[in-house]
């Protein structure tokens, strides 16, 4: 047996799991969004961190990675994992994922995707949109066990990079956390991050 599973935010740069194979590419008919709310990894139930799920939008696509994992048992394994990971997020979708080498025929069919539904009554932890200053205010504030709420962005915005995908919005929310960090601590605040390594070189000025 033979699971692909894609990812578009923090499983871009960590898996947490064993594979086979890992590929660049996208899906189409979604785009990136910063609107579901994170109680158990970047925020608390008090004060919950935003992170990424996927909005249905015509004519766009998602970049991010799919990752194969073979083996009934290995794919067992991972699924229990990642079901726990992302358990504030309530489809599990199979989709399409394309490549630059396979843009028009899918390179891979039925590709697993974990999506936080834009559905209220299913998903509780849907925030929706929000003004950028607003949504920018909430990430550079909130904090849960696995860290900063900002660390998540800034480590999507490096890890997009590094498969040259530029995503704009992401960019500009990215931009405008900065600023705000650079006003209530410094320059000294981001740089003292940056020698620990936290933000692997995203955090220099705007």
């Amino acid at each position: 047996m033979v699971l692909w599973v894609f990812g578009y935010g923090s499983l871009v740069w960590k898996a947490g799991f064993e594979y086979d194979e890992r590929i660049i590419g996208y899906v189409k008919g979604y785009r990136r969004v910063f609107y579901q709310a994170s109680t158990d990894h970047r925020g608390t139930k008090e004060y919950p961190g935003r992170t990424v799920t996927l909005e249905p939008k015509e004519g766009v696509v998602t970049w991010g990675v799919a990752y194969r994992i073979s083996g009934h048992d290995e794919e067992s394994l991972v699924l229990s994992y990642l079901d726990l990971r992302e358990r504030e997020y309530d489809v599990r979708a199979y989709l399409d994922f394309f490549t630059v080498e396979c843009s028009v025929t899918p390179a891979i069919k039925n590709v697993l995707v974990y999506i936080g539904s834009q559905n209220r009554m299913k998903n509780r932890f849907y925030l929706g949109p929000a003004p950028l200053e607003d949504m920018a205010s909430q990430i550079a504030k909130a904090v849960g066990p696995a860290g900063p709420n900002y660390e998540y962005l800034f480590r999507l915005e490096v890890a997009l990079g590094e498969i040259g995908c530029v995503d704009d919005e992401l960019s500009e929310l990215a931009k405008e956390v900065r600023k705000i960090l650079e006003g209530q601590n410094g320059h000294s605040y981001i740089f003292k991050h940056l020698e620990n390594g936290v933000c692997n070189g995203v955090c220099n000025g705007s």
